[in-house]
């Protein structure tokens, strides 16, 4: 009998110890590679994923067609620095203390790459950074300097400056690659692959040239504001886009430059040093592409209609251009993952930091809580666990991009985050209770760029809120099922009284969920 008891607890051991082993190994193999691809500025409806009628993103459309695409991922701070604080941190602009772009991120917070790092990932920040504070919680960071150069731009790899001649967004990708086949492939690794492309003042590779046509025209391209007075106070309008910086034409003796939004911003002289980083032959090869087009533009005599007409196709072929390079690159990136086996445990993400105006309402720019503006791609291939041709309505938001990975790494979600993870939407499951309304709140006035008013507002699925404050006190109501385009304001219809008491409640419902008390009632 002692010796039956002593071989079956050692069979009994060895089992639990096998079991523990495979838990174990489960446990790590469950860990995805990360790759979080953000574009600055980059709109849904330039994506045919979300929009096939403007623009062919064959490579980007692969990302819906075997993943999930969300169509109501939303911004809680429509700007550049905030939005990007956001999604570091989980917690809203008031919270981690970046709410316009004039200010510092406090890179000393908790941010959801600290937490991967100290779980046992490699992290990695490759890119345009904009928060103007050194980066934390990264094993290695190589950083466009500022805003980054379209050509031949300057990087600051832990701290060291370098010029790279080439195209920012194939640079960039170039150094994604360098990192992940140096990467210890023992951990699991989360690369921050952040692109410049398509930000302002939109300078596509030259290779893409070739491919300017005619584009056609959104439904509101002239708008003209009726009841809305802060749509009708801002200045980002298509027809004040800078002629230098933003349209690309050398300005001769005796021309005059646009407002172009700021009016004591010099656009000539940043447009003269931006065209001067390129060397002789892109000169050469931009030149001539670009001034036959300016010839043209200068012998004709356009009529105001005339004029603004050919300013959008100016700028939304050079917008579409650059977000070209972005699916060509998101090309080159699928190439490599299967060449090196990491397509099945990579999750690859493509997002942006806002939406962007593709001439809607005339603008372009973003910074309301209007759709366009507002609304951000957000497309997840995963093989190993994500479900391939998945579209969810639900409402996501920036919020929640740091406890959604978190959770895929198997790190519990610290509590002072304010996102909540969407991970079981991802493996096609519901999610009780999960939210029906999201807030807003956007305040750079009238510090920034374009004179957008501060406003904060609620979304539903159907309705949107809006009150824009400081120096004006304006309500909008939009229905948004009747009135996508958001062109009547229903806020004066007595039909709408009960619901507009309704929001209301739920709007301040949500400034004190989220500690908001920056504005007053």
């Amino acid at each position: 009998m002692k010796n039956n008891f002593f071989l079956y607890s050692t069979i009994i051991f060895l089992i639990v110890c096998s079991f523990a082993s495979a838990q174990n190994e489960n446990s790590a193999t469950n860990k995805p590679n990360i790759i979080f691809i953000l574009a600055d500025d980059l709109a849904v409806n330039a994506l045919s994923a979300y929009n096939p009628k403007l623009f062919n993103t064959p490579n980007i459309d692969r990302l819906a067609n075997e993943g999930i695409k969300f169509n109501n991922c939303l911004v809680t701070n429509s700007i550049c620095a905030p939005s990007r604080a956001v999604m570091l941190t989980g917690k809203y602009s008031h919270k981690n203390g970046l709410r316009d772009n004039r200010d510092v991120f406090n890179g000393d917070q908790q941010t959801f790459p600290k937490l991967l790092q100290q779980a046992g990932y490699t992290t990695a920040l490759i890119g345009k950074w904009h928060l103007k504070s050194a980066p934390q919680g990264f094993d290695y960071w190589n950083i466009a300097k500022g805003q980054g150069l379209y050509y031949n731009p300057i990087f600051i790899e832990m701290g060291d400056t370098t010029r790279r001649d080439g195209y920012i967004t194939d640079l960039i990708t170039d150094y994604v690659f360098d990192y992940i086949e140096d990467v210890d492939k023992e951990k699991p690794f989360c690369v921050l692959y952040h692109h410049k492309s398509p930000h302002r003042n939109w300078m596509p590779n030259l290779k893409d040239l070739a491919d300017m046509k005619t584009r056609p025209e959104p439904e509101t391209l002239h708008d003209d504001y009726s009841g809305r007075v802060a749509a009708a106070e801002q200045d980002m309008e298509i027809n004040n886009l800078y002629r230098s910086l933003d349209l690309k034409i050398h300005l001769q003796k005796g021309e005059v430059e646009n407002s172009g939004g700021k009016a004591s911003f010099d656009a000539t002289g940043s447009w003269r040093a931006t065209y001067n980083t390129l060397t002789p032959q892109q000169k050469k090869e931009w030149d001539e592409y670009y001034e036959p087009i300016n010839k043209e533009f200068r012998e004709a005599n356009f009529s105001d209609e005339e004029l603004f007409k050919w300013k959008y196709q100016r700028y939304i072929n050079d917008y579409l251009l650059c977000v070209k390079s972005i699916d060509d690159n998101i090309g080159r990136l699928f190439d490599y993952l299967d060449k090196n086996n990491l397509s099945e445990n990579t999750m690859v993400i493509l997002s942006s930091d806002q939406g962007f105006f593709l001439g809607e309402h005339g603008w372009y720019d973003k910074r309301f809580m209007y759709e366009e503006s507002i609304k951000i791609p957000m497309l997840i291939r995963y093989p190993k666990d994500v479900p391939a041709n998945q579209v969810n309505d639900k409402i996501i938001l920036n919020l929640d991009f740091a406890p959604t990975l978190l959770d895929f790494a198997g790190i519990e979600i610290p509590t002072d985050m304010q996102g909540r993870s969407f991970k079981k939407l991802m493996l096609g499951k519901d999610i009780p209770n999960w939210r029906n309304s999201m807030y807003y709140h956007y305040y750079e006035y009238p510090h920034g760029w374009h004179d957008v008013k501060r406003h904060y507002g609620i979304r539903t699925e159907n309705f949107k809120l809006i009150h824009f404050y400081y120096d004006i006190d304006e309500w909008e109501l939009f229905d948004l099922e009747s009135d996508p385009h958001e062109m009547n304001n229903l806020i004066d219809d007595p039909n709408y009284s009960d619901l507009i008491l309704k929001l209301k409640n739920e709007l301040y419902y949500l400034q004190d969920y989220y500690g908001d008390n920056s504005v007053s009632r």
